[in-house]
């Protein structure tokens, strides 16, 4: 067993697949979604949130943007922890998005240390969020 599922939701696939490759090399198993529609189709389908141990979600998508579909993921699975990955950074929307309980809000690029070790931190929390719930 890896290291936990983490979603990746962008609309570049080039980044998606970079993010992906990285984090699969350091013992993720990585869900991919080339927008915030189909990263919560992703979810849904997945049957378990607890299945997911951190989205990462881009902000400027078509369709379903990353702020809706954040608000999804914060509101249907409150414990699963989220991570902006933004080539468009804007103070106000950082702090919108912190507000909803976003843990970490980075910007593209973002170096490879950065990111996995931001990942690995976000999975250990919800981790032991959900190994505190059992008996």
């Amino acid at each position: 067993m890896g290291l936990g599922r983490v979603l990746v939701v962008d609309d570049e696939a080039v980044v998606r697949k970079s993010v992906s490759l990285l984090l699969t090399k350091a013992g993720y198993d990585v869900v991919e979604a080339e927008d915030g529609e189909k990263g919560i189709a992703a979810i849904k389908a997945d049957g378990n949130a607890l299945l997911v141990d951190a989205i990462i979600c881009d902000l400027y998508m078509p369709k379903v943007n990353g702020m809706e579909a954040i608000a999804y993921f914060r509101s249907q699975f409150p414990s699963v922890p989220v991570i902006v990955l933004t080539g468009k950074p804007d103070i106000s929307n950082a702090a919108a998005m912190f507000k909803q309980g976003v843990m970490e809000y980075l910007i593209k690029p973002v170096e490879s240390v950065k990111l996995v070790s931001t990942v690995h931190k976000a999975a250990q929390s919800h981790v032991l969020f959900n190994n505190s719930f059992m008996v």
